[in-house]
């Protein structure tokens, strides 16, 4: 894939887990979301299809119905603010599945960030999101830690309702 058309350097560089492109900000968020292969499935079903994105609140339109490779993305925040990305990479595996977008010209933030569900050894699923950026825009640069704090708190919404969707999915 071509990084021609990103607004950073290090195009899939979520892949390595704790990597931070050096004058980025570094955010790490994992959540509990269940146990077994039920949950497992219903929570990727969910992250790799925008539904996870939908519930939180967000406007998505994209070029794909599913994550894959190369979809061009829009997330609107707060019924405004257009957030155009591009999947950088994409994974459907027997216990991970995922995927990563990274920023387009016109985004609020310049970076990448990652919704990755994995189901560890013992069944637990989780939900991590990772991501590095920095501001792009007059406002988020005026943000400053704000503009972080709720990074976070939108990372860890997004467990939140990931939980919620796959409720009742426990196996017994």
């Amino acid at each position: 894939m071509s990084s021609e058309d990103f607004t950073y350097e290090e195009v899939g560089a979520t892949r390595e887990q704790g990597h931070c492109p050096p004058g980025f900000h570094r955010l790490h968020v994992r959540t509990r979301i269940g146990e077994g292969e039920e949950v497992f499935r219903r929570a990727a079903e969910a992250v790799l299809t925008w539904e996870m994105h939908r519930t939180a609140g967000l406007g998505v339109d994209a070029s794909a119905d599913r994550a894959v490779p190369g979809a061009d993305v829009t997330v609107t925040l707060a019924g405004m603010i257009k957030a155009p990305c591009r999947i950088v990479w994409a994974l459907e595996e027997p216990r991970r599945a995922g995927w990563a977008y990274g920023t387009l010209p016109g985004h609020p933030e310049t970076g990448e960030e990652s919704f990755v569900v994995d189901r560890t050894g013992d069944g637990t699923v989780w939900l991590t999101v990772t991501a590095f950026s920095r501001p792009a825009k007059w406002y988020t640069r005026a943000g400053g830690p704000a503009t972080r704090g709720l990074q976070h708190a939108y990372a860890r919404r997004c467990g939140a309702v990931l939980r919620r969707l796959c409720a009742g999915f426990e196996e017994v």
